[in-house]
């Protein structure tokens, strides 16, 4: 369970009594997507004591409000950077440079707004018609499998001392049996909306994984919570949607 308590660590702000390496960490990533289900079942908590007394969209937003709180923000902040690099950097330098500026520009508040909103609207539309959407739970676990998918598939853009240098083979195969259980676990209730989300969170990885090989020549941590964040709005879109 120790490697189960370094993914904790390392995607959320929830205090661990341990400190965890590069390594450690990188080995933890099997369990990512099931750290992503966990911080979806306190999502549907939210929704289940709430939904009956405030407005969906006030729901949706008190979802939002738990997620960076336990998360510190993590892929939210990485979507901003790579926002920045990529809206900004005209050379591979030139993004690699701008992303490792801590302050947001023009670029990364848009894409910030821009990701909350299509979030909240998502949400929302999940709330008002299924307060305890097992959606809730499979976009972040999704969204965290294409973490694990991109670090094990494209080499790291900067000098290699990065956790994603320690996710072989192992740790992508274990993350993948999690996600197709939690995919099926909910294919009796979604049926074929479930499949299609994990296609489409697993599609979206590809794209932007070549879309980032070609601008920067592989990925950063930045790049990383960027995937995670487009492959968990696409999957609660697909919950708005069916």
């Amino acid at each position: 369970m120790k490697s189960l308590a370094a993914a904790i660590a390392f995607c959320t702000r929830i205090p661990v009594p341990l400190q965890f390496g590069a390594e450690e960490v990188g080995r933890a990533a099997s369990w990512f997507p099931l750290v992503g289900a966990l911080l979806g079942s306190v999502s549907i908590a939210i929704s289940w004591l709430l939904h009956s007394h405030l407005p969906p969209f006030v729901v949706a937003a008190l979802i939002l409000v738990a997620e960076t709180l336990l998360t510190g923000a993590l892929h939210m902040d990485g979507l901003a950077d790579t926002a920045d690099g990529f809206g900004g950097g005209r050379t591979k330098e030139d993004a690699l440079r701008i992303m490792r500026d801590h302050a947001i520009g023009s670029y990364g508040g848009v894409a910030l707004i821009l990701m909350f909103l299509v979030k909240a609207s998502a949400l929302s539309a999940i709330v008002a018609r299924t307060p305890c959407s097992l959606f809730l739970v499979l976009a972040p676990a999704l969204g965290r499998w294409n973490v694990v998918l991109l670090s094990h598939c494209l080499p790291y853009s900067r000098p290699n001392t990065a956790v994603s240098r320690h996710i072989g083979r192992r740790e992508l195969l274990f993350a993948s049996t999690i996600t197709v259980i939690l995919v099926g676990c909910a294919f009796h209730l979604t049926r074929w909306a479930s499949i299609m989300g994990m296609g489409l969170a697993g599609l979206s990885a590809l794209l932007f994984g070549v879309y980032c090989l070609r601008k920067i020549g592989g990925v950063t941590g930045d790049t990383l919570g960027t995937a995670e964040e487009i492959g968990e709005c696409l999957v609660l879109l697909v919950g708005a949607w069916s």
